[in-house]
């Protein structure tokens, strides 16, 4: 009984984590990410390569508070978990994810600064 109760509980873990990263994945934040592209015209460029969790979204943030609204800051960032909290962040603020992109470990975020 107890044997069944774990692999039980290992698989009700596992599968609530599939489901966070199904609906981080396909939550509104990322439908709306459109493809970049070099056009986008950033005011300010944020490099947070080489930074671990979380000081790429602290860093972010900070950068965020000295732009103007509608100014763009471009981030770049190498710690996986960016690639989770920055949009979810976003999400949560008045700011808007204008792209993202994901290459070999690289991610970069244009982010609009909202009111």
């Amino acid at each position: 009984l107890v044997r069944v109760g774990i692999e039980y509980r290992v698989r009700t873990v596992t599968c609530i984590a599939l489901w966070r990263h199904f609906r981080i994945m396909h939550s509104p934040v990322w439908q709306k990410v459109v493809k970049v592209s070099n056009s986008i015209a950033s005011a300010a460029q944020l490099d947070a390569s080489e930074l671990m969790c979380p000081m790429p979204l602290l860093k972010t943030k900070l950068a965020l508070r000295n732009l103007s609204v509608g100014d763009v800051l471009h981030v770049i960032a190498t710690d996986s978990g960016s690639w989770r909290d920055i949009p979810r962040f976003l999400q949560l603020s008045t700011h808007e994810l204008l792209a993202a992109t994901d290459v070999d470990g690289r991610y970069e975020f244009w982010i609009k600064k909202g009111a």
